[in-house]
Order: C-alpha cells, then structure tokens, then sequence
C-alpha cells in the first residue's frame, strides 16, 4: 500500500492494436499490474499522436480501424517498480516506458467496505515438475468475481503454464458441509478444483497470491513426469492450416 512521500510514477505509451498472446497488450499489462498487487492504474486513450515509426495515428470518423495511442499510467514504490520493471519490458516491446520521481502527499484509500486489492507465454517443460490441486466451492468470491476464474487470471497473469479448472457434482470440506449440484434450482454450490503443472519454483513463487486469494479452501502439491507438453498452435498458423 502507498504512503506518503517519494514514489514512482510509470507512464506506459502504447499502440490500441499491439497484441500479447492474443489479447490486447494493455489489457494484458493491465492485468499484469492488477495481479502483482499494484496500488492503482489508468488507461487513457489519445485522439492522436505519432511514435518511434513517425506514423501519425489520429481518430477519424471514417477510419474506424485506426491504431490510436494508448497511455497506462501508475505510482509505486521504487521497490515495487524494481520488482515488475523487469517483466514490462519483456511486455512492452516497441512501446515507450517512463518513469518519474514524485511525491505523494494523500495515499488513496479503498471505500469503506471494500478490502484493499492485494503473463503469460506458456513455456515447454519436460523432466520433473509439481501438480498444484486447489480445492474450493463454486460459490466462493474474490472482490465480487468468482473465485476460480479470479485464480485462473491470477495464475496467467504470472506466468504459469496452465491451469484446468473441474466442476464436481458432490463433496465437502473441512465445515463438513455437503456441496453439490441441484437438479431442481438455479442455484449451485458445488465443488471445484483447479489443476496445475508448472515448476516448483514457480508455483512455490505464486503462494503468497494464494494466500491473499482463498481465504477458506485447500491447496495441495504433489510430484508430476511431464511426458509431453504442447504449445497452442498459434491463430495465424492454424488459419493457414485450415486453408489448405
């Protein structure tokens, strides 16, 4: 959390067309911030504007198309920014990071109510690994989204290979209540496990999250051979595939 005094402010500049792993890249690096526990960040988007190619980028009614630019700005700690900076560039690419000192004189503050807010390529492994199991209920919320699609963003936003999450149709856990799927209602609690494989450093790296993520649930690693990991064939190529 902010306070008072010096600080880092980080302005990102950015095309609204760039791309990372097939999203957009500022939402990529936005996520990226929301995951790493990042005070707070801004998207703005230009009506017009020019980068290092000197291409004029403007917003026009008939050119709907148009690459615009884009700027993510935040301020942190210079401990923190040391701690991400590293990743950001990988991100960025071609895009233009900036930083400045400052000094903040009123740290913001989360509403009252609200609890304060504590990438991605997928890479080949072979050999030894860990299986990371997380088991929660279907009901289970983080900052009012569900908990297993918070942790699946989560876990992308950090670099974890994969995750799989599994719908149960019966369980219970450690309060002895029974969780399953109702026939008859709309509403259902049942189990859920999410299912990982990456390093053990990795995933020993990602705990801390874990811990400001579940607050009631059961986190388990266990010894894994990968025999064989695949990449996601690449959208381009799997269009020119199917083409042929």
């Amino acid at each position: 959390m902010l306070k008072q005094g010096p600080a880092k402010k980080i302005c990102i500049y950015l095309g609204e067309d760039q791309q990372y792993h097939g999203q957009a890249l500022y939402s990529a690096v936005l996520d990226y911030l929301f995951y790493r526990g990042v005070s707070g960040a801004t998207v703005v988007r230009g009506i017009a504007g020019f980068g290092a190619d000197h291409k004029m980028h403007t917003a026009r009614i008939l050119r709907l198309t148009e690459n615009l630019p884009v700027k993510i700005e935040f301020v942190e700690t210079p401990e923190k920014l040391q701690e991400i900076l590293p990743k950001l560039h990988d991100m960025v690419g071609v895009g233009l990071i900036e930083v400045q000192d400052v000094t903040i004189l009123k740290p913001a503050q989360a509403r009252e109510g609200e609890d304060p807010v504590g990438l991605l390529p997928a890479t080949k492994r072979t050999g030894k690994a860990k299986l990371m199991r997380i088991y929660i209920g279907e009901n289970d919320k983080w900052h009012n989204k569900p908990l297993y699609q918070a942790l699946v963003e989560s876990l992308r936003a950090n670099d974890i290979a994969g995750v799989t999450v599994y719908h149960g149709i019966l369980g219970y856990g450690a309060n002895r209540r029974i969780h399953q799927q109702k026939t008859m209602t709309f509403s259902h609690d049942r189990p859920v496990m999410l299912s990982i494989v990456d390093s053990e450093e990795k995933l020993r790296a990602f705990t801390p999250i874990l811990d400001d993520m579940i607050t009631q649930g059961l986190v388990v690693l266990s010894d894994v051979d990968i025999v064989k990991y695949t990449h996601t064939v690449p959208e381009a190529q799997s269009e020119s595939k199917e083409a042929k």
